[in-house]
């Protein structure tokens, strides 16, 4: 990850007139915590106003593929964020909560044609997870932003 690159939007980002749905896992909260505020300030910054933010709870990242659907068929969201930390631990319920989380968000996003920011990260252990939370929150939210305006110009 590190030294990616990311490429450069084609234009400034505006996020003004959006409404934007975050749903934040809680499991792993210190990290997911980080995640999402670093979101919500990368939000304002795009110009996202705080009233057009909902911002829920869930327990765990299994739970939020749910929590995204619920929000996308309320119609009323421009593009949603998925936010959670799984930590690879000693069992294969590592990789269960990684693919079937990641699986969840992107069917909602398919199944709704509603641009869904994946930011659950997925980690070898807690330095990894530190060492991305603010960037990826950071990420989620220009991705949420970005993708809003390129389906409502597409439309």
């Amino acid at each position: 990850m590190f030294g990616a690159e990311k490429g450069t939007a084609a234009r400034p980002l505006d996020g003004s007139k959006l409404h934007i749905g975050i749903v934040q896992a809680r499991f792993n909260e210190s990290i997911t915590n980080s995640l999402a505020s670093a979101c919500k300030v990368e939000l304002a910054a795009l110009g996202v106003p705080d009233s057009n933010i909902v911002h829920v709870l869930v327990p765990g990242a299994l739970e939020v593929p749910l929590a995204l659907q619920a929000l996308a068929e309320q119609e009323k969201f421009d593009a949603l964020i998925a936010l959670g930390c799984i930590i690879r631990g000693e069992t294969y319920h590592f990789e269960l909560v990684a693919n079937e989380s990641g699986a969840g968000v992107s069917r909602v996003a398919l199944d709704y044609q509603l641009p869904v920011a994946n930011a659950i990260i997925t980690t070898e252990n807690l330095d990894q997870a530190i060492a991305r939370q603010t960037d990826k929150g950071r990420d989620a939210a220009r991705v949420a932003v970005e993708m809003a305006n390129l389906l409502d110009e597409l439309a």
